[in-house]
């Protein structure tokens, strides 16, 4: 029976690459029948790319699906992108939640590849497009830049608590603020290099002066936000950058006894909810239209934190849009909004 479609799920980890190979036949029903583990380096994707070629029909394109894992995914899915496969990297919320509607009982990497290739097949996935070498330069730096800042601040805690203490080694103080001093210098060389790196990408350096339009986010911030989703490459909707970054909220409710809180399920990029926590705080301070949503979601509930990841999640979806459409931020977009629907409301019922 002819075949419509061959899907190879991959399920990545840092050591090994458990795949399955699925098609769809003619009648519309699917099989999954090919497994096995390939180590997850360069020899290992050579074989598992001739392995590939030996079980898949050489008329009909193979799609490879994987899960987004951190970095481990990011080699193997760059080697299989330059041999030619149309490639497809599912977020981990997407791949859980289709889990729960398989008969499945316990999640191995096994089951966990055989998912990925049945999603493969029963959906219509968007091609995955290598990084631009400037974003991934720019995100390798920033996360750089995070981890220095948290060093920094553990080193700055360990030297108050050293100044603190009854009798303070002077030699302890003193290499404790040489260590600061190394990492202040480090994230200044961090700096320049991103600064470097948008100066010379005109494209880039446009991309972070519309976002930093927006009131409360800084170029550090924007950097972080393009660095993260590649200039926003895949992103199809708001609802997709929220779910991306794990800002998109889980609820759970059941008839009339489960009623469980609303709650964002952090199952996303951390390094974006991170960034935009400063943010969040200026622009319900500063910000009219934030600070209005701010203050009636706290009136609401009474929890900050809810409201300001509700702030967050706006930002996020206004940096979004303003840099799919190239505009800069309009403080003034709502009241010409609604000026325009009175408009309109009022010829109607006219």
């Amino acid at each position: 029976m002819k075949i419509l479609k061959q899907v190879m799920g991959v399920d990545v980890s840092q050591q090994a690459l458990d795949v399955c190979l699925g098609h769809l036949r003619e009648d519309l029903t699917t099989e999954l029948y090919k497994h096995r583990v390939f180590p997850n380096k360069a020899q290992g994707h050579i074989a598992l790319e001739q392995w590939l070629r030996n079980h898949t029909d050489a008329t009909v394109p193979v799609r490879i699906v994987l899960e987004a894992t951190g970095v481990y995914h990011q080699l193997f899915a760059s080697y299989m992108d330059s041999e030619g496969y149309a490639i497809s990297i599912v977020l981990p919320t997407k791949i859980s939640n289709y889990i729960r509607t398989l008969e499945v009982k316990t999640v191995t990497d096994k089951t966990c590849c055989q998912a990925l290739a049945r999603f493969g097949l029963e959906r219509k996935l968007d091609n995955w497009k290598k990084p631009d070498p400037a974003y991934e330069k720019l995100r390798q730096l920033t996360r750089e830049r995070e981890q220095i800042v948290q060093e920094r601040t553990m080193v700055k805690n360990r030297l108050h608590a050293e100044q603190s203490e009854a009798c303070p080694n002077a030699n302890s103080i003193k290499r404790i603020e040489e260590r600061i001093g190394l990492l202040n210098q480090q994230e200044e060389q961090i700096r320049r290099e991103i600064r470097q790196i948008i100066t010379s990408e005109a494209s880039i350096q446009q991309g972070v002066e519309r976002i930093c339009t927006i009131p409360g986010i800084g170029t550090l911030t924007a950097v972080i936000l393009l660095a993260e989703t590649n200039g926003f490459e895949l992103v199809r909707n708001k609802k997709q950058i929220a779910s991306y970054a794990g800002l998109d909220v889980r609820e759970k409710r059941s008839g009339t006894s489960v009623h469980g809180k609303p709650r964002i399920s952090k199952r996303g990029n951390k390094y974006i909810r991170k960034a935009l926590y400063l943010p969040s705080l200026a622009a319900a301070r500063y910000n009219p239209a934030y600070k209005e949503l701010y203050t009636r979601l706290v009136s609401r509930h009474g929890i900050k934190m809810k409201a300001l990841v509700a702030v967050q999640r706006k930002m996020l979806e206004l940096a979004y849009i303003l840099h799919k459409n190239q505009t800069d931020f309009n403080a003034q977009y709502e009241q010409e909004k609604r000026a325009v629907e009175n408009v309109l409301s009022s010829q109607t019922g006219s």
